[in-house]
């Protein structure tokens, strides 16, 4: 089976060419592998004898731009060169690079833009640590202004690399090439939306070096779960997979429980039951056939119908209401320690109130998933959760902080575990923004846990369903159709 894909951050990715080079790869050959990988990608852009103009900065990155010039010069296209300050400061392996380049370097300014017809963004890499200004500003704002396809180097010049953000200004690439693994900033908002398909190239870190310097990161997708998948044998029965049991909100607010549990059934659940106030039962049985229908009358109902243990998963919070009753079902399901996936008002019930969920979940199985307002609201007055700049550095310390996975929603989702995992989803889509698209992910997360996988491999598995559900169907989503393009995607995997 093919490993899970590792993402690394900036600094990790800078302690992996550290150990690389320990191992006897010269700098500067891992420079000239990283130009030819980008020379290779600019060829599949670029028809020979084209015109291409490259732009290089300062550092590393700018090396890189040198080497990939130089490659390209030799195969007949023709190639201007831009740097940013003067070839004089270059130092280390950049300037071993430029003094290959046999060209003229133009100041960055010059750069007819307008002309090429491939732009190369060598200007910054990860290493970037502030808004770009002055001359850098202005030659990200030609590129963007010109019109031209741009082929970024690592990342585009003026995202943030760790988190994906907008320094200030950044490059609007039609591709980025990276080198030996992808980047936050390749998976997270706006980073995503700026960088275009990302090639990772190999150039000669092996995986053991940047599992051990990373190797807590990953792409969401099927390699990192896949073996969890449940997969039903021939003498397999429905009590063997388990009874998702989802609570409904009231009279008319019953549609996103019905949701839910048709989500958790068409993943597989054996049984589903949705736990109904008196007052819905009948608008709840009018719409359920194949999922049960239990009375609940608040926190007491939910106590006397946990008794049965054969209730081995359940879902809390579409649409059950934002009070005190919702805190106390909450309360009954985590002293009753089955998997419990929490969403919408089981977390907004308990806006300002973290304090009383801390560590609450490290006794059983539990996935909460926020939208960035949920997650703000229930972590209001917690600084060290919600100011980190990193949408990944929030989900894993609300995640250390609770005891249970954090699955933060959004086109970037990012699910982390409280043992320092995370994962960012790679497939999002913008057809999932529609009503009652979360209440589906928490059904389908539920019934994989029913099933007896692991909070965070089902979150993730449910996050990466969810997305490739979506984007199949495509113009024209609505919630309710997400649970029966569940069983084509699972086809596919289990296939």
């Amino acid at each position: 089976m093919t490993a899970p894909e590792l993402v690394l951050t900036p600094s990790e990715m800078r302690q992996a060419d550290l150990a690389a080079m320990a191992t006897g790869i010269p700098g500067i050959e891992l420079m000239r592998r990283a130009g030819r990988a980008v020379a290779a990608s600019a060829e599949k852009l670029a028809a020979p004898g084209s015109r291409v103009a490259v732009v290089a900065g300062p550092g590393q990155n700018g090396g890189d731009g040198f080497v990939a010039a130089t490659i390209l010069a030799g195969q007949g296209y023709r190639v201007s060169l831009g740097l940013l300050g003067s070839p004089d400061r270059l130092t280390g392996d950049a300037a071993l690079a430029a003094r290959d380049w046999a060209g003229e370097i133009m100041p960055v300014e010059e750069l007819p833009f307008h002309e090429a017809d491939l732009i190369i963004d060598a200007l910054f890499g990860t290493g970037l640590s502030r808004d770009l200004d002055g001359a850098a500003r202005h030659a990200v704002d030609r590129m963007n202004g010109s019109g031209r396809p741009i082929l970024a180097v690592d990342l585009p010049s003026g995202i943030d690399g760790g988190t994906g953000a907008v320094r200030g200004i950044a490059v609007k690439a039609l591709r980025t090439v990276t080198f030996a693994a992808r980047k936050p900033c390749h998976l997270l908002m706006p980073g995503r939306a700026h960088s275009g398909p990302v090639e990772v190239a190999d150039i000669g870190i092996g995986r053991e070096i940047l599992a051990a310097k990373g190797g807590s990161l990953f792409a969401n997708g099927p390699a990192l779960w896949l073996a969890s998948l449940p997969r039903p044998g021939l003498a397999s029965h429905k009590y063997e997979r388990g009874h998702t049991l989802v609570a409904s909100g009231g009279a008319t607010r019953t549609g996103a429980a019905r949701l839910a549990a048709r989500a958790a059934l068409r993943i597989g659940s054996g049984l589903v039951t949705v736990a109904s106030p008196p007052e819905a039962l009948g608008v709840n049985a009018a719409h359920l056939t194949a999922i049960m229908l239990k009375g609940c009358d608040g926190p007491e109902g939910l106590h006397t119908i946990l008794q049965d243990a054969r209730f081995n998963s359940l879902v809390l919070g579409p649409a059950l209401g934002v009070h005190a009753g919702t805190r106390a079902m909450v309360a009954v399901a985590v002293q009753a320690r089955r998997s419990l996936v929490l969403d919408a008002d089981a977390l907004t019930s308990f806006e300002g109130l973290a304090s009383e969920l801390h560590g609450a979940f490290r006794h059983a199985p539990t996935v909460l998933t926020p939208h960035d307002g949920e997650f703000g609201r229930l972590f209001k007055g917690h600084s060290d959760i919600l100011d980190p700049d990193s949408k990944i550095e929030r989900a894993r310390r609300a995640a250390a902080y609770s005891g249970g996975v954090v699955l933060l929603k959004g086109p970037d989702t990012v699910i982390a575990a409280p043992d320092g995992r995370a994962a960012i989803n790679a497939n999002g889509t913008p057809y999932l923004a529609t009503a009652g698209s979360g209440d589906t992910l928490c059904g389908l997360i539920a019934g994989l846990m029913a099933q007896h996988v692991p909070a965070f491999e089902a979150a993730c598995a449910g996050a990466w369903i969810h997305g490739e559900a979506g984007a199949g169907f495509g113009p024209g989503l609505i919630s309710e159709d997400l649970a029966d393009l569940v069983p084509g995607v699972l086809r596919d995997l289990l296939r």
